[in-house]
């Protein structure tokens, strides 16, 4: 099992940045896909981005490419997103996700989430 907290949200202007964290407890983070996805309020909960168990290996959806950065430091048994140029239209709340085989929407492994609100 694998428990996920994210921290580093909040209220920033347009153009600015945050970076997100999600810790993730136990000895066994590297072996799991780790991913960052958001719902904004009246939408469906929606993929930012995702990377590898080594992280190798991420992706990204195509609103966030250029701006938004994923990574991890399994030492830290930590994920990062880095977001920068952040616009109004990011505003949702952050989630990060766990699994094994990189399917997410499958996996009981969520954080709580965490609000980030962008000011125009």
């Amino acid at each position: 099992q694998v428990q996920l907290v994210e921290s580093g949200g909040g209220l920033v202007q347009a153009g600015n940045s945050l970076r997100l964290s999600c810790a993730a407890s136990g000895r066994t983070f590297s072996r799991y896909d780790m991913g960052w996805f958001r719902q904004a309020p009246g939408k469906e909960r929606e993929f930012v981005a995702a990377i590898s168990k080594s992280g190798g290996t991420s992706y990204s959806t195509d609103s966030v490419k250029g701006r938004f950065t994923i990574s991890r430091d399994n030492a830290k048994n930590t994920v990062y997103l880095q977001m920068n140029s952040l616009k109004p239209e990011d505003t949702a709340v952050y989630y990060c996700a766990a699994d094994p085989s990189g399917r997410y929407y499958q996996s009981p492994y969520w954080g709580q989430g965490t609000q980030v609100t962008v000011s125009s």
